[in-house]
């Protein structure tokens, strides 16, 4: 299906850390500042990890943002010559963000958005699932295990060199000195093992 350019729609990039989902949003937005697209780039506050007001990649590339706390906030930084609406670390904000998103893409936006698929639990990262099945274009991104270099897809939190407690508060901010990229079998959390309780 070819979208024409009055039409809006969502396009998620996800996956764990050290995946490249910033590095790929970004690309993304730099190809469209050069067809000349009115683009606004938003990221959560909380996150200023490597600064106030950039999208910044692990590779150090960036692009200028604006700051928020809620999803709705995007309202006061838009207006209707905004064609692409752009969020890094998407699964920082508000459950309300899924609504508020579809509501931009309703309105011919076309909303880019990267985060975290799963928590450091190895768990959907809060809202997520819905705003996977609402999009229309998904990019599933792997890391590479630092344990077994086999594709990585979770999230290792790792509390003075030990896997975090699953417990723990769900969000952390941090990078290579907290996080690592793992696989399903190197993955690890303090928990009770998964059990099945169906039946074969």
């Amino acid at each position: 299906m070819v979208l024409n350019h009055k039409e809006g729609w969502i396009e998620v990039i996800t996956g764990p850390m050290f995946a490249g989902k910033t590095e790929e949003l970004l690309r993304r937005v730099k190809r469209l500042e050069y067809a000349n697209m009115n683009i606004v780039v938003f990221k959560p506050k909380l996150d200023n990890r490597y600064a106030n007001d950039e999208v910044v990649s692990h590779n150090n590339n960036k692009t200028k943002s604006v700051n928020i706390n809620k999803s709705e906030e995007i309202f006061l930084h838009i207006d209707k010559q905004t064609q692409v609406v752009a969020i890094d670390e998407v699964q920082f904000l508000d459950k309300q963000t899924p609504q508020v998103l579809d509501y931009l893409a309703e309105q011919g936006k076309r909303v880019i958005v990267s985060g975290l698929d799963m928590d450091f639990r190895g768990e959907p990262f809060s809202f997520m699932p819905t705003l996977l099945s609402m999009a229309e274009f998904v990019t599933k991104l792997s890391a590479v295990c630092v344990k077994c270099g086999t594709p990585a897809t979770r999230t290792q939190r790792i509390i003075n060199e030990k896997p975090a407690k699953y417990l723990d508060p769900i969000v952390l901010i941090g990078a290579s000195e907290s996080y690592e990229a793992r696989c399903r079998k190197c993955h690890r959390v303090h928990r009770k093992p998964k059990t099945y309780k169906g039946k074969l």
